[in-house]
């Protein structure tokens, strides 16, 4: 009996070896093939995030999230670029890191993007969007963004109920003190805030015989007009007088006392 039993009992105790030997090779194999796989689940995009919205100075762009291949939910970020007009040369805009953004003057020129990062357990990922149309302001015709900060536009964008204001003037001397030229400068916008180009700008002194009647000068783009006046000799030039200036500014086109022209008194202190 008991020579029958032992072989059977050394067979199979051969054989659960074998299979512990076998188990413990697959098991090896699949913990290191779980390794890499976890190692590619980091998030991958799959499609590049997109952006929403009017890219002009006030609106709101809203950037999508894109396509994503992950092995658990990642949490988003946002960080939003400015680049040149072709996409390229691109800068985080300081402070722009949520799902969107308000468009701002210092946008107006320039294109946008938004790179969007993907981050779960296993790793992050990037990936930016295609760029906007550039940014645009959506203001009169012919609007430009000045380096101040304030927008130019040409004369011809100025219509009624809006008009022209003369808001500027300086004067190089500050002072008269005698009868030699001097230049008068003048500084036109509109009634609603914007620098004006191209305007025309008369200057002529009060009473009329005591400067000479000059010619229509236009105003560049930063709003300025430069005319050169010249006090006659009949001109008291003694402190506490001054030479008053009748000041007109118009569109070329329209009425010269009307439309959207505005006049102006202005006077220059003299001193002997």
């Amino acid at each position: 009996m008991t020579r029958r039993i032992l072989p059977r009992l050394l067979a199979a105790a051969a054989t659960l070896v074998g299979l512990v030997a076998v188990v413990t090779l697959f098991a090896g194999t699949g913990f290191a093939g779980s390794s890499a796989a976890q190692a590619n689940y980091a998030p991958t995009a799959t499609t590049p995030p997109t952006i929403s919205g009017t890219p002009q100075t006030g609106q709101v762009l809203t950037a999508s999230t894109g396509g994503w291949s992950f092995q658990t939910t990642p949490a988003y970020t946002y960080q939003w670029l400015r680049c040149d007009t072709a996409g390229n040369g691109c800068v985080a805009i300081a402070g722009q890191t949520a799902g969107s953004h308000q468009v701002v003057a210092d946008d107006v020129g320039h294109t946008l993007r938004v790179t969007v990062t993907a981050q779960n357990a296993q790793g992050a990922g990037s990936s930016t969007s295609a760029q906007t149309a550039v940014v645009t302001n959506p203001g009169p015709e012919g609007a430009i963004k000045l380096p101040n900060g304030k927008t130019s536009i040409p004369a011809t964008s100025v219509a009624l109920p809006a008009r022209l204001i003369v808001d500027g003037i300086q004067y190089q001397p500050s002072v008269i003190r005698g009868h030699g030229s001097f230049l008068a400068r003048f500084h036109v916008s509109d009634t609603r805030g914007n620098v004006v180009r191209d305007a025309l700008v008369y200057a002529l002194g009060l009473p009329y015989s005591w400067v000479t009647k000059g010619s229509e000068v236009k105003t560049d783009q930063d709003g300025w007009a430069t005319i050169t006046i010249t006090p006659p000799r009949k001109l008291p030039i003694r402190r506490g007088h001054a030479l008053v200036i009748f000041v007109r500014a118009r569109v070329l086109g329209q009425e010269v006392l009307a439309g959207t022209s505005t006049r102006r008194l202005v006077q220059v202190t003299t001193a002997g």
